[in-house]
Protein backbone atom coordinates (compact mmCIF):
# COMPACT_ATOMS: atom_id res chain seq x y z
CA UNK A 1 0.00 0.00 0.00
CA UNK A 2 1.65 3.55 -0.75
CA UNK A 3 2.45 5.65 1.56
CA UNK A 4 1.32 9.30 1.84
CA UNK A 5 3.72 11.31 3.40
CA UNK A 6 0.99 13.98 5.26
CA UNK A 7 3.90 16.51 6.38
CA UNK A 8 4.15 17.29 2.20
CA UNK A 9 0.03 17.25 1.85
CA UNK A 10 -0.39 19.58 4.78
CA UNK A 11 2.84 21.95 3.49
CA UNK A 12 0.41 22.29 -0.10
CA UNK A 13 -2.54 22.56 1.86
CA UNK A 14 -1.23 25.84 3.46
CA UNK A 15 -0.37 26.60 -0.27
CA UNK A 16 -2.96 26.30 -1.46
CA UNK A 17 -5.38 27.90 1.11
CA UNK A 18 -2.90 30.69 1.67
CA UNK A 19 -2.74 31.27 -2.38
CA UNK A 20 0.77 32.22 -1.95
CA UNK A 21 4.13 30.58 -1.49
CA UNK A 22 5.57 33.74 0.56
CA UNK A 23 2.32 33.70 2.84
CA UNK A 24 2.60 30.13 3.09
CA UNK A 25 6.36 30.21 3.93
CA UNK A 26 6.30 32.68 6.49
CA UNK A 27 3.10 30.99 8.53
CA UNK A 28 5.10 27.98 8.22
CA UNK A 29 7.87 29.78 9.22
CA UNK A 30 10.15 27.87 6.71
CA UNK A 31 12.07 29.37 3.51
CA UNK A 32 9.74 29.48 -0.03
CA UNK A 33 13.11 27.20 -1.47
CA UNK A 34 12.19 24.40 1.07
CA UNK A 35 8.54 24.72 0.70
CA UNK A 36 8.57 24.54 -3.03
CA UNK A 37 11.06 21.15 -2.32
CA UNK A 38 8.10 19.76 -0.26
CA UNK A 39 5.64 20.62 -2.82
CA UNK A 40 7.60 18.81 -5.62
CA UNK A 41 8.24 15.87 -3.39
CA UNK A 42 4.69 15.23 -3.02
CA UNK A 43 3.74 16.17 -6.63
CA UNK A 44 6.40 13.54 -7.82
CA UNK A 45 5.14 10.73 -5.17
CA UNK A 46 1.15 11.49 -6.76
CA UNK A 47 2.46 11.75 -10.38
CA UNK A 48 0.12 14.80 -10.84
CA UNK A 49 1.32 18.27 -11.40
CA UNK A 50 -0.78 20.65 -8.53
CA UNK A 51 -0.15 23.91 -9.64
CA UNK A 52 1.00 25.88 -12.05
CA UNK A 53 2.51 29.55 -12.33
CA UNK A 54 0.42 32.20 -14.05
CA UNK A 55 2.34 35.65 -13.74
CA UNK A 56 3.44 35.82 -10.32
CA UNK A 57 0.01 33.68 -9.13
CA UNK A 58 -0.42 30.32 -7.73
CA UNK A 59 -3.15 28.04 -9.32
CA UNK A 60 -4.21 24.85 -9.01
CA UNK A 61 -4.44 22.38 -11.37
CA UNK A 62 -7.16 20.03 -11.77
CA UNK A 63 -5.37 17.65 -10.27
CA UNK A 64 -4.56 20.22 -6.77
CA UNK A 65 -8.57 21.28 -7.01
CA UNK A 66 -8.93 17.34 -6.10
CA UNK A 67 -6.04 17.07 -4.15
CA UNK A 68 -7.01 19.71 -1.84
CA UNK A 69 -10.75 18.29 -0.97
CA UNK A 70 -9.19 15.44 -0.10
CA UNK A 71 -6.50 17.59 1.67
CA UNK A 72 -9.11 19.66 3.39
CA UNK A 73 -11.27 16.24 4.43
CA UNK A 74 -7.90 15.20 6.00
CA UNK A 75 -6.82 17.86 8.33
CA UNK A 76 -10.71 18.39 9.33
CA UNK A 77 -11.13 14.58 10.54
CA UNK A 78 -7.92 15.26 12.33
CA UNK A 79 -9.09 18.22 14.04
CA UNK A 80 -12.74 17.12 14.81
CA UNK A 81 -10.63 13.71 16.22
CA UNK A 82 -8.74 16.01 18.02
CA UNK A 83 -11.49 18.14 19.69
CA UNK A 84 -13.43 14.84 20.31
CA UNK A 85 -10.80 13.11 22.42
CA UNK A 86 -8.95 15.91 24.02
CA UNK A 87 -12.30 17.07 25.97
CA UNK A 88 -12.07 13.39 27.40
CA UNK A 89 -10.95 12.35 30.89
CA UNK A 90 -10.70 8.79 31.96
CA UNK A 91 -14.06 6.79 32.68
CA UNK A 92 -15.92 10.23 31.84
CA UNK A 93 -17.78 11.48 29.26
CA UNK A 94 -18.10 15.50 28.02
CA UNK A 95 -21.16 16.85 26.42
CA UNK A 96 -20.37 20.38 24.74
CA UNK A 97 -23.60 22.42 24.28
CA UNK A 98 -25.00 25.07 23.19
CA UNK A 99 -27.79 27.26 24.20
CA UNK A 100 -29.79 30.04 22.30
CA UNK A 101 -30.39 32.75 24.44
CA UNK A 102 -34.50 32.86 23.33
CA UNK A 103 -34.66 29.25 24.87
CA UNK A 104 -36.48 28.38 28.21
CA UNK A 105 -34.03 27.63 31.11
CA UNK A 106 -36.66 24.97 32.36
CA UNK A 107 -36.75 23.27 29.31
CA UNK A 108 -33.11 23.07 28.73
CA UNK A 109 -33.26 21.61 32.12
CA UNK A 110 -35.80 18.98 30.98
CA UNK A 111 -33.90 18.49 27.71
CA UNK A 112 -30.60 17.37 29.60
CA UNK A 113 -32.20 16.16 32.46
CA UNK A 114 -31.45 12.36 32.34
CA UNK A 115 -27.47 13.44 32.26
CA UNK A 116 -27.54 16.21 34.84
CA UNK A 117 -25.91 14.37 38.21
CA UNK A 118 -24.42 11.27 36.32
CA UNK A 119 -20.39 10.85 38.08
CA UNK A 120 -19.32 9.61 34.46
CA UNK A 121 -20.65 12.75 32.52
CA UNK A 122 -19.61 16.56 32.52
CA UNK A 123 -22.04 19.29 30.97
CA UNK A 124 -20.41 22.35 29.58
CA UNK A 125 -23.32 24.69 29.08
CA UNK A 126 -22.63 27.69 26.59
CA UNK A 127 -25.14 30.21 26.20
CA UNK A 128 -24.96 33.14 22.94
CA UNK A 129 -27.11 34.05 20.02
CA UNK A 130 -27.90 31.21 17.60
CA UNK A 131 -25.72 31.54 14.30
CA UNK A 132 -22.69 32.24 16.98
CA UNK A 133 -23.72 28.74 18.37
CA UNK A 134 -23.93 27.19 14.78
CA UNK A 135 -20.52 28.44 14.12
CA UNK A 136 -18.83 26.91 17.30
CA UNK A 137 -20.90 23.28 16.53
CA UNK A 138 -19.36 23.72 12.84
CA UNK A 139 -16.01 24.23 14.60
CA UNK A 140 -16.65 21.02 16.74
CA UNK A 141 -16.70 23.03 20.16
CA UNK A 142 -19.94 22.22 20.46
CA UNK A 143 -21.77 18.69 20.28
CA UNK A 144 -25.42 19.92 20.05
CA UNK A 145 -27.02 23.11 19.58
CA UNK A 146 -30.56 23.85 21.40
CA UNK A 147 -32.81 25.82 20.09
CA UNK A 148 -36.12 27.68 18.90
CA UNK A 149 -35.66 27.27 15.44
CA UNK A 150 -34.08 24.74 13.46
CA UNK A 151 -30.70 25.29 11.56
CA UNK A 152 -31.27 26.41 8.36
CA UNK A 153 -30.47 23.84 5.73
CA UNK A 154 -26.63 24.41 4.31
CA UNK A 155 -24.85 21.46 2.01
CA UNK A 156 -22.00 22.42 3.89
CA UNK A 157 -22.07 22.42 7.78
CA UNK A 158 -24.61 19.41 7.14
CA UNK A 159 -26.78 20.17 10.19
CA UNK A 160 -29.29 17.80 11.58
CA UNK A 161 -32.82 19.27 13.36
CA UNK A 162 -34.65 17.22 15.90
CA UNK A 163 -37.86 18.62 16.86
CA UNK A 164 -38.07 17.81 20.68
CA UNK A 165 -40.92 19.06 21.94
CA UNK A 166 -43.91 21.60 20.96
CA UNK A 167 -45.17 23.97 23.44
CA UNK A 168 -48.47 26.15 23.75
CA UNK A 169 -48.10 29.86 24.16
CA UNK A 170 -50.11 31.85 26.95
CA UNK A 171 -51.16 34.90 27.77
CA UNK A 172 -50.14 35.23 31.20
CA UNK A 173 -49.97 37.60 34.11
CA UNK A 174 -49.96 38.61 38.36
CA UNK A 175 -53.35 37.24 39.81
CA UNK A 176 -56.20 40.49 39.13
CA UNK A 177 -57.92 41.75 42.19
CA UNK A 178 -60.88 40.64 40.57
CA UNK A 179 -61.33 37.34 38.86
CA UNK A 180 -62.37 38.93 35.41
CA UNK A 181 -62.05 36.58 32.20
CA UNK A 182 -59.87 38.07 29.92
CA UNK A 183 -61.37 38.55 26.33
CA UNK A 184 -58.64 37.60 23.28
CA UNK A 185 -57.53 39.82 21.70
CA UNK A 186 -60.33 42.46 22.25
CA UNK A 187 -58.76 43.20 25.83
CA UNK A 188 -55.37 43.95 24.62
CA UNK A 189 -56.72 47.15 23.23
CA UNK A 190 -56.44 48.87 26.51
CA UNK A 191 -54.14 46.00 28.23
CA UNK A 192 -50.44 46.38 28.22
CA UNK A 193 -48.38 43.79 26.84
CA UNK A 194 -44.55 42.38 27.21
CA UNK A 195 -43.85 40.36 23.85
CA UNK A 196 -40.78 38.14 22.54
CA UNK A 197 -38.38 40.75 20.46
CA UNK A 198 -39.05 40.84 17.00
CA UNK A 199 -38.16 38.00 14.58
CA UNK A 200 -38.65 34.79 16.95
CA UNK A 201 -41.62 32.62 14.99
CA UNK A 202 -43.38 33.00 18.00
CA UNK A 203 -43.63 36.81 17.58
CA UNK A 204 -43.85 36.66 14.00
CA UNK A 205 -46.90 33.95 14.56
CA UNK A 206 -48.62 36.48 17.15
CA UNK A 207 -48.25 39.81 15.15
CA UNK A 208 -49.82 37.45 12.33
CA UNK A 209 -52.94 36.74 14.68
CA UNK A 210 -53.01 39.96 15.86
CA UNK A 211 -52.74 41.46 12.86
CA UNK A 212 -56.07 40.06 11.38
CA UNK A 213 -58.06 41.05 13.96
CA UNK A 214 -57.69 45.02 13.81
CA UNK A 215 -56.48 45.25 17.41
CA UNK A 216 -53.28 47.74 17.55
CA UNK A 217 -51.46 46.37 21.63
CA UNK A 218 -50.08 48.63 23.60
CA UNK A 219 -46.40 47.10 23.99
CA UNK A 220 -45.01 47.33 26.98
CA UNK A 221 -41.63 45.71 26.19
CA UNK A 222 -39.89 43.48 23.93
CA UNK A 223 -37.62 41.08 25.21
CA UNK A 224 -35.54 38.56 23.59
CA UNK A 225 -34.05 36.51 26.55
CA UNK A 226 -36.46 33.98 28.21
CA UNK A 227 -34.75 34.92 31.22
CA UNK A 228 -35.56 38.40 31.21
CA UNK A 229 -39.27 37.46 29.69
CA UNK A 230 -40.04 34.97 32.81
CA UNK A 231 -39.17 38.30 35.28
CA UNK A 232 -40.55 40.76 32.92
CA UNK A 233 -43.82 38.64 33.33
CA UNK A 234 -43.78 38.50 37.15
CA UNK A 235 -43.54 42.49 37.58
CA UNK A 236 -45.19 43.74 34.55
CA UNK A 237 -48.68 45.57 35.57
CA UNK A 238 -50.04 43.89 32.37
CA UNK A 239 -49.73 40.78 30.55
CA UNK A 240 -46.82 38.61 28.92
CA UNK A 241 -46.67 36.19 25.77
CA UNK A 242 -44.27 33.58 26.75
CA UNK A 243 -44.50 29.54 26.38
CA UNK A 244 -45.94 27.92 29.56
CA UNK A 245 -42.87 25.77 30.35
CA UNK A 246 -41.09 28.90 30.65
CA UNK A 247 -42.69 30.01 34.01
CA UNK A 248 -44.22 27.01 35.18
CA UNK A 249 -42.90 27.25 38.44
CA UNK A 250 -45.22 30.51 38.62
CA UNK A 251 -48.23 29.08 36.94
CA UNK A 252 -48.24 26.95 39.97
CA UNK A 253 -47.48 28.32 42.84
CA UNK A 254 -50.32 31.14 41.97
CA UNK A 255 -47.89 34.21 41.43
CA UNK A 256 -48.52 33.93 37.94
CA UNK A 257 -51.88 33.12 36.37
CA UNK A 258 -53.08 31.86 32.51
CA UNK A 259 -55.62 34.85 31.26
CA UNK A 260 -55.73 33.05 27.99
CA UNK A 261 -54.38 30.10 26.50
CA UNK A 262 -53.52 30.95 22.65
CA UNK A 263 -53.95 27.27 21.01
CA UNK A 264 -52.89 27.85 17.36
CA UNK A 265 -49.25 29.17 18.61
CA UNK A 266 -47.20 26.80 19.38
CA UNK A 267 -43.08 27.18 20.60
CA UNK A 268 -41.18 24.46 18.84
CA UNK A 269 -37.74 23.45 20.46
CA UNK A 270 -34.85 21.76 18.29
CA UNK A 271 -31.96 19.82 19.16
CA UNK A 272 -29.18 21.04 16.02
CA UNK A 273 -26.34 18.30 15.49
CA UNK A 274 -24.38 17.48 12.65
CA UNK A 275 -23.19 14.67 10.65
CA UNK A 276 -20.15 13.75 12.23
CA UNK A 277 -16.88 10.94 11.42
CA UNK A 278 -16.66 10.58 15.46
CA UNK A 279 -20.29 11.73 16.93
CA UNK A 280 -20.54 12.11 20.48
CA UNK A 281 -22.72 8.91 21.98
CA UNK A 282 -24.50 11.18 24.31
CA UNK A 283 -26.21 13.82 22.15
CA UNK A 284 -27.91 10.47 20.13
CA UNK A 285 -28.57 9.06 24.02
CA UNK A 286 -30.30 12.16 25.17
CA UNK A 287 -32.65 12.05 21.78
CA UNK A 288 -33.30 8.56 21.99
CA UNK A 289 -34.45 9.32 25.63
CA UNK A 290 -37.13 11.26 24.06
CA UNK A 291 -37.95 7.86 21.54
CA UNK A 292 -36.97 10.42 18.69
CA UNK A 293 -34.46 9.99 15.86
CA UNK A 294 -32.24 12.58 13.97
CA UNK A 295 -33.86 14.22 11.56
CA UNK A 296 -32.03 14.86 8.44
Amino acid sequence: MPHLNFHHLRYFWIIATEGSMSRAARRLNVSPSSLSVQVKALEEQLGQQLFERVGRTLQLTEAGRIALDYAGSVFKSGHELIETLSGLRQGRQLLRVGAAATLSRNFQISFLKPLIGRKDVELIIHAGLFEDLLQLLDAHKLDLVLANQPAAPDSIRNFENTLIDEQHVSLVSRKPPKRKAFRFPQDLAHTPIVLPGRGSAMRSAFDALLGSSGIVPIIAAEVDDMAMLRLMARESGGVTLVPSIVVIDELRSGTLVERARLDTLREQFFCVSQQRRYPNPLVAELIGARGLRVAR
